[in-house]
């Protein structure tokens, strides 16, 4: 990782990349890399588009407020995405906003927005989850932007949940404290996993017990102290990537 050059800006394209291609850059993207960042013909920039991989390009003028970025040469191969699901009860903007950058830089490859009885949050933007996921990855480093999923009741997500998908469900009432110790009764690394935070009041009683009749679910306890949902978020999933995920 000690190669990689945090220098260039790194921007998603939407477009296919390949060497000797050039790509059109949109009137707001021609604008941050000219007037925001400063940069010149000939610049350097990494480019993405989650398909692809990562490629240099090179600034290059198309006109008096235009740019083009001209393709060089692939820096990293394209990678596939964790099969990793961040299913969360919505929050507020801010906070959701907060949420979803956190969760991408975790290596989440879903997020699925799910409503709870006690979910304060009335809908969901998916269009700015999609825009603060694209940040995350760009800022990142990562190769692949997670799918946003459409929100769904509590009781259709967990319906249409894979029997041999292994949920990690936070729960304040988890039997065991430890959640490193609750992670490893598992087994070996999972290669489907979904974690399900909930609302900052909790899931009520027939919402916990609707998540135990899954086949393959583990109760985690996020210790002594009572964290706020987007605190969760990050806590649970530094903990799954730990013990489970790609950090091992």
């Amino acid at each position: 990782m000690a190669s990689y050059d945090f220098r260039a800006p790194r921007l998603f394209l939407d477009a296919p990349l390949g060497a000797g291609g050039r790509v059109a850059l949109d009137r707001a993207q021609a604008n941050y890399l000219r007037n925001v960042l400063r940069l010149n013909d000939g610049d350097a920039v990494l480019v993405f588009n989650g398909r692809d991989g990562e490629w240099r390009a090179h600034l290059a003028e198309a006109g008096r407020k235009a740019a083009d970025l001209a393709i060089v040469e692939r820096t990293r191969p394209q990678t596939a995405p964790a099969d990793l699901l961040y299913a969360f009860a919505p929050l507020k903007a801010a906070r959701l906003d907060y949420m979803v950058q956190k969760a991408v830089e975790m290596g989440v490859g879903r997020l699925k927005p799910v409503f709870t009885r006690r979910t304060q949050a009335a809908r969901v933007n998916r269009e700015r989850m999609r825009a603060n996921a694209v940040e995350a990855a760009e800022q990142c480093g990562i190769l692949s932007i997670p799918a946003v999923e459409p929100d769904e009741a509590l009781p259709a997500f967990l319906a249409a949940l894979e029997p041999d998908r292994l949920v990690v469900f936070c729960d304040e009432d988890a039997p065991l404290a430890d959640p490193v110790a609750a992670l490893g009764r598992t087994g070996a690394r999972a290669p489907k996993l979904a974690v399900l935070v909930g609302p900052e009041g909790g899931f009520d009683d027939a919402e916990r017990a609707l998540i135990l009749e899954h086949p393959h679910v583990v109760r985690l306890s996020l210790g002594p102290r009572i964290l706020r949902a987007d605190t969760a978020a990050v806590a649970v999933l530094a903990l799954v990537q730990a013990v489970l995920g790609d950090w091992r």
